[in-house]
């Protein structure tokens, strides 16, 4: 009896051992904060451009994450981007001929939740790097421009290139600057030491609006409402015809944003599990 008491007891030990320090540790983790700067590249996938990578210009991030355990992350982004395009660039003889170009700047904020494929948390040797990968919501402005004859950039959207807001084209009205993207994509974060990380990312937006590049449906030809400006901005080499296509009305417009974030953890509170 007295040696099953002891195996009991050894057996007890060692469950003990194995268990307890993944509950401690578990226990031991609390919320905490972190502020990040990111810099990265963004472009846009249009009417205007369909290949990823083309035409990137530099973006920049600040952000908020509260790391709610080590799964899961609520974060706050607001983000300066520039996207631009130019059909005149193009080795295309129907974009040539289309001759469009435009440029935009992109201000965002956005909320998103991310998760961790692996427990993660800044300042653990056991929990220092993980693929994690996220979505939300995200609202934006933007404000298509393009280049006049005169080497002005003229804002397009108020000019209406495919006839919105003309008695012509009565269906068409001008899109607004300012809509909803949904964000969603992935990377990886590394611990760097007990308060800094650095996250490797890229992301696409989901837009609703084919409007990014102010080129979605077809050539207006020249409304009576139209001046010589808006006619220069609709169709710049003066070759097209009223209803001819110019855009692809049936895809949205994308953009997206890679770059790497470093990131500081404000309440350093909470070691993790003391293995370390």
């Amino acid at each position: 009896m007295t040696e099953l008491n002891h195996v009991l007891k050894s057996t007890l030990l060692l469950i003990c051992i194995c268990f307890f320090p993944k509950t401690v540790s578990s226990q031991l983790f609390k919320p905490n904060t972190e502020l990040g700067i990111k810099g990265g590249l963004s472009y846009y996938t249009g009417d205007l451009n369909s290949n990823h990578f083309n035409s990137a210009n530099p973006a920049a991030s600040f952000t908020i994450r509260r790391n709610i355990d080590r799964r899961f992350s609520l974060k706050a982004e607001i983000s300066l981007l520039k996207i631009d395009a130019d059909d005149r660039e193009s080795d295309d003889i129907i974009r040539l001929d289309r001759g469009l170009h435009f440029k935009s700047s992109i201000q965002e904020l956005s909320s998103q939740i991310e998760f961790n494929f692996l427990p993660y948390e800044v300042g653990s040797v056991l929990y220092d790097w993980t693929p994690f990968i996220f979505s939300g919501i995200s609202i934006y402005n933007f404000n298509p421009q393009a280049e006049n004859s005169n080497g002005q950039w003229v804002d397009l959207q108020p000019l209406g290139t495919e006839g919105q807001g003309t008695t012509a084209y009565p269906d068409r009205k001008k899109y607004s600057r300012t809509q909803i993207a949904i964000p969603m994509g992935g990377g990886v974060k590394i611990s760097l030491n007990d308060n800094l990380n650095i996250i490797f990312s890229f992301s696409a937006r989901k837009t609703y609006t084919d409007y990014l590049d102010d080129v979605s449906t077809t050539y207006p030809g020249t409304p009576t409402e139209f001046g010589a400006s808006n006619i220069e901005m609709s169709d710049p080499t003066y070759t097209h015809s009223k209803d001819e296509q110019r855009g692809n009305e049936l895809k949205d417009d994308w953009y997206y944003y890679s770059g790497i974030t470093i990131s500081f953890r404000l309440n350093n509170d909470t070691n993790g599990c003391n293995y370390e």
